[in-house]
């Protein structure tokens, strides 16, 4: 009866012992666990629940089921021309084999670092082979877009009695058209990392290109083609504008000249005609009295003449008889 009473305490002990030591583990929502025992895996435990596992033998590692984030720093690689540009990937990805990612990797941190390795390697040799106008641009939609580029000017229909107008035209600028593009890049960069995710256990969901910048070098080109362009662009704006300037200053003086013209055309009409009329008035009043309007022409010859007169002359002319003849009078 002792005997039976031990074992029974025995196997409670145990029991309890068992129990305390943890023979149970649990696999939460969007997580994966393997066990692992005595450094094998001995199987991998997918579905949520409560699961069993051998205490003190057997170890579990949690991995997650869902879709992990890559965010890797931008880096500096070249085109085909040889053209240095920054490009900043981000990439999704998932564990697809917990036992092959446990064996090869173990920890999530050691799978960003090999992601690190594996997608900078097929960015590079993606956009190595590529040109820089691939890698920037998306599609040709550039060349579909009405816009104004480069100035030129036409000078338009000159009507009778106007001057000469020029019209502003833009000549639209064609790019060079594009075969693949950022997006069609960021496909092969995926299809490149694809063949050496698997053996890391890793599942790759997408890679996309976030960002691309042009490196100081290439930046500092555009900027001064950019200024080069605009300041072609002023120049013609200002050659425009000193023409059309030219031009009517020139209307403005030909108008100037033709209303002083025609002015003292008017001036001389009307002078000739006010001496006209003048001359008949005084026509009329000298037949009245025709001794006295030759007496009257006369004084004012003397009035003229004889202040500025500096020579000594006789007076025996006609011209001197109001003055020293008693005929005159």
């Amino acid at each position: 009866m002792k005997k039976t009473k031990g074992i029974i305490i025995a196997v409670v002990v145990f029991v309890i012992l068992f129990l305390i030591l943890g023979p149970y583990f649990i696999v939460e929502e969007g997580e994966q666990g393997v066990v692992i025992r005595f450094g094998r895996i001995t199987r991998m435990e997918t579905e949520a629940g409560l699961k069993f596992k051998v205490p003190l033998v057997d170890q579990v590692r949690y991995y997650p089921k869902k879709i992990q984030s890559w965010d890797g720093e931008a880096q500096l690689y070249p085109t085909e021309e040889n053209q240095y540009i920054w490009v900043d990937i981000t990439a999704r990805w998932q564990i697809q084999d917990p036992k092959v990612f446990y064996e090869r990797l173990g920890e999530i941190d050691s799978a960003q670092q090999r992601l690190d390795q594996v997608i900078n390697s097929s960015a590079r040799d993606v956009i190595a082979v590529h040109s820089l106008r691939e890698a920037v641009r998306n599609s040709n939609r550039i060349n579909e877009i009405e816009r104004k580029d480069v100035y030129s000017g036409q000078t338009g229909a000159v009507e009778k009695g106007e001057i000469a107008s020029t019209v502003r035209t833009f000549t639209k600028v064609t790019y060079e058209p594009i075969k693949k593009g950022r997006e069609k890049l960021s496909d092969a960069m995926l299809t490149a990392a694809r063949k050496m995710t698997p053996e890391y256990g890793i599942k790759l969901i997408d890679v996309v290109v976030r960002q691309i910048k042009y490196s100081d070098a290439i930046t500092q080109n555009v900027y001064q083609q950019m200024i080069k362009e605009r300041n072609q662009i002023a120049q013609a704006f200002r050659s425009d504008g000193e023409g059309e300037k030219a031009k009517w200053l020139g209307k403005m003086e030909k108008e100037r000249l033709s209303i002083r013209s025609e002015a003292e055309k008017k001036a001389k009409e009307i002078k000739a005609k006010a001496d006209a009329e003048a001359l008949d008035i005084r026509n009329k009043a000298y037949s009245q009295s025709p001794e006295f309007a030759e007496f009257w022409m006369a004084l004012k010859q003397y009035e003229k003449l004889l202040p500025n007169m500096k020579k000594i002359l006789t007076t025996d002319p006609e011209f001197f008889k109001y003055l020293y003849k008693k005929g005159g009078r």
